[in-house]
């Protein structure tokens, strides 16, 4: 597929969240799978990610309280590497979860605390691997 909102799309969604992720997603796609992987690209990156308003570090932290709130722990540890990536601090990320607690409950909040320190060890496990390669 290729046009100019999912040529921005496939942009910003690699910049978010690495690479290494947006190749195998779209590489693992099959013929079931593969119009969701477009319309993800095309109209959740290109479209909204994309659009003027709000900043990609913005938008990071307004997925991270939406996707801690509707329990979605895959998404969310994608996306506490990619709000990383946008420039939000483990702290900020921290006061985010704890407004999920408060407005989402304790459960919810939990569990996104859980899964951000697995996230953040991830980070940390590949900036190392990075750094020892050069």
């Amino acid at each position: 597929m290729s046009n100019e909102k999912y040529e921005k799309g496939l942009q910003i969604r690699t910049q978010v969240l690495g690479e290494a992720y947006v190749q195998r997603s779209i590489e693992n796609a099959d013929d079931f799978t593969r119009p969701l992987q477009e319309m993800v690209t095309e109209y959740c990156w290109g479209h909204v990610w994309g659009r003027d308003g709000l900043s990609l570090k913005e938008r990071s932290m307004i997925n991270l309280a939406m996707i801690s709130a509707l329990n979605r722990p895959h998404e969310l540890k994608l996306h506490v590497r990619g709000a990383l990536r946008n420039g939000l601090s483990r702290e900020q990320i921290r006061e985010i979860l704890l407004q999920v607690g408060i407005y989402c409950g304790v459960p919810a909040a939990v569990d996104s605390f859980r899964l951000a320190r697995e996230a953040f060890a991830e980070a940390d496990a590949e900036a190392s691997r990075q750094h020892s390669a050069v």
